[in-house]
């Protein structure tokens, strides 16, 4: 018995041992931060590697953005699922959150199972749930930069450059702040010990160059290659507006400024749907970004209660004056409603 108790000890010093090893090469001059390490997180095997964002990266302001924008959009699209993500890294590393997400975006079934409690169904599921992604990812170039491995691991760095990808994927109707990076703490296990290093790990460039990783429409291929074309399209769709704002004495010459405060979209709407919006629901004048981008989100949802699909073009856009995005907006209006009187 006594050296049973002696070798449990043994080990358990051992461990111990191992936990300060950890946090003392984590916290060495190397690197400028003290780093509150779990106890798993020192328990490596030879070449072994963990990473962690440095907690002073946590508490930026751009961080803490990218990561609420993405929960609130995740719940936006999962509202009737009923699902409410609160944690990234505690909500999706199952691969449940992930699977319902891809799901409703791609408005298609995977073939997985619903619920998993085991970690070798939840990796299975996650297996699937990434292929997917991979797949829809692959012909655009886009660095896979997370595996089952990571997001299993809850590896918010890898879960974030997963969402993110997804996000630019599906042109979600979002805007992620720019040229977000975060430090990142790389422990490894060589020779027996724990090495260190701090690299940054960039999560968003600019949307433009995240964007650009994805399809190219009809209006990409206009600005590129047919300018002379784009004024013509331009002109055909201020002639279109302006046959129904015109009955409110309204008029419209510059289609890249006069849509971006969001009022013409919705006074647009009530004409060509054949009713009144009562002024409480928009900003008639509007002061400031944020007023602005209310009135632009609103004339969307008019837009899907006629019947169209929600715009890919981000409300933040039109209100940065994106002539791209705007144009995009008031093309799918003048394809449904060219016929009206």
């Amino acid at each position: 018995m006594s050296g049973l108790l002696c070798r449990r000890r043994r080990k358990e010093a051992a461990v111990t041992d191992l936990q300060e090893e950890g946090k003392n090469a984590i916290n060495a001059p190397m690197s400028p931060t003290p780093i509150d390490l779990h106890p798993e997180d020192t328990l490596l095997e030879e070449n072994e590697e963990r990473t962690m964002i440095d907690p002073n990266s946590k508490e930026e302001t751009k961080f803490k953005e990218l990561v609420k924008v993405l929960i609130d959009w995740i719940n936006e699209v999962l509202v009737e699922e009923r699902i409410i993500v609160k944690n990234l890294e505690e909500d999706l590393y199952d691969g449940q959150v992930l699977q319902k997400l891809l799901e409703t975006l791609g408005s298609r079934k995977l073939n997985v199972a619903e619920v998993t409690q085991s970690e070798i169904g939840q990796k299975q599921k996650l297996q699937t749930v990434l292929e997917a992604v991979q797949e829809l990812l692959r012909p655009q170039g886009w660095a896979i930069r997370w595996n089952v491995d990571s997001v299993h691991g809850k590896n918010l760095v890898a879960i974030l450059h997963l969402l993110v990808a997804l996000a630019m994927h599906f042109r979600a109707p979002i805007r992620l702040p720019e040229h977000v990076c975060v430090q990142v703490v790389v422990v490894k296990k060589r020779e027996g010990l724990l090495q260190t290093a701090h690299v940054t790990e960039e999560l968003t460039t600019t949307t433009e160059m995240m964007m650009g990783k994805f399809e190219r429409d009809a209006f990409d291929t206009l600005f590129d290659h047919a300018p002379d074309k784009l004024s013509v399209v331009k002109k055909s769709l201020i002639t279109f507006v302006n046959k129904h704002l015109n009955k409110l004495n309204l008029e419209v010459t510059e289609l890249e400024t006069q849509f971006a405060d969001g009022v013409y979209l919705v006074l647009l709407m009530g004409l060509l749907e054949g009713y009144f919006v009562p002024l409480h629901n928009f900003y008639l004048t509007p002061e400031g970004f944020e007023q602005k981008v209310h009135n632009v989100a609103f004339s969307f949802e008019l837009m899907q209660d006629g019947g169209l699909k929600k715009p890919k073009a981000r409300p933040e856009d039109i209100v940065n004056l994106d002539l791209k995005s705007t144009l995009r907006v008031l093309y799918n209006l003048f394809t449904k409603y060219k016929h009206l009187d």
